[in-house]
């Protein structure tokens, strides 16, 4: 896999090197009892009177200072309760997330059975409504079953400690975007009918994208391993994965990073129809 490889900052091998002379508050510890000796200077006395003077007043203000912050965080680390309070606002989120696509995945389906209700009962519906069922397996939109293949990608096992193997760096231990969409790539060039990455049909708006280690999918996120399943004529599938250049870099990386990349047994399978909002956000005319 070519990876790009961050030149890494290592502070062990940025060490200080000696001067040969101490540090400054050495050479004013060292000076001699003789030095320091004698009547000190007017100015100094003064200098001495005013900080004995603020000295109390000071470490009252301190004494303040940790009794308001003891008292404010009651034994707990006031920045982990901000974490924790970040961490539930994004669980929140995302529950309510979820409930907001189920009840438009809901209304979408009040939505179609309306639509064809209607169509058994005006005639002038039964024309446009025979084409939109027409397009409706070649746009994801209907359940498909058939013979399958699933391609499992997983980063590799981390070590104890989080060291890395000999020689890799932390791009070199993960799944990238691209490796995906090598898998998904050689799977259509290999013939696929249809097709879901982690459970979700994939259609011709779906975008994979990676943030950080997670996948990126219609809105949700997901964690390795990334399951991707394709009906379809098995054997042409598996020829076209064998020679993708793209899954051929992955796996040279599986075997000298210890990824995980395996290729299931075939199987039938029925995989869901696309439930998501189907509304292009933007697109463009290739012949202009």
């Amino acid at each position: 896999m070519a990876a790009i490889r961050p030149t890494g900052f290592d502070p062990g091998s940025q060490r200080p090197r000696s001067s040969g002379r101490r540090s400054g508050w050495r050479r004013l510890g060292s000076r001699s009892p003789r030095h320091r000796a004698g009547r000190p200077r007017a100015g100094a006395t003064r200098h001495a009177l005013g900080w004995r003077l603020a000295l109390p007043g000071v470490l009252v203000l301190a004494g303040v200072l940790f009794a308001t912050s003891a008292e404010t965080s009651k034994g707990s680390d006031l920045r982990g309760g901000r974490r924790d309070q970040l961490a539930e606002l994004i669980r929140r989120g995302n529950t309510e997330v979820a409930a907001s696509e189920r009840r438009a995945a809901e209304l979408r389906r009040s939505v179609d059975e309306a639509t064809r209700s209607r169509t058994r009962t005006d005639a002038r519906l039964e024309g446009p409504q025979r084409e939109v069922d027409a397009l409706t397996g070649p746009a994801g939109l209907g359940k498909v079953r058939g013979p399958s293949l699933t391609v499992k990608l997983d980063d590799a096992p981390r070590r104890p400690g989080g060291v890395l193997p000999p020689g890799a760096n932390a791009d070199d231990v993960v799944v990238h975007q691209q490796d995906v969409q090598a898998v998904v790539n050689a799977l259509w060039a290999g013939g696929a009918e249809a097709m879901t990455i982690m459970g979700i049909r994939v259609i011709s708006t779906s975008a994979v994208r990676c943030v950080g280690n997670t996948l990126l999918l219609h809105g949700r996120t997901f964690s390795p391993a990334f399951v991707i399943t394709a009906i379809g004529n098995v054997s042409s599938m598996r020829a076209a994965l064998d020679a993708s250049r793209g899954v051929w870099l992955f796996r040279q990386a599986a075997r000298a990073w210890n990824l995980g990349y395996t290729v299931g047994d075939p199987q039938v399978v029925t995989l869901p129809a696309y439930d998501g909002p189907t509304g292009l956000t933007h697109a463009t005319n290739p012949s202009r």
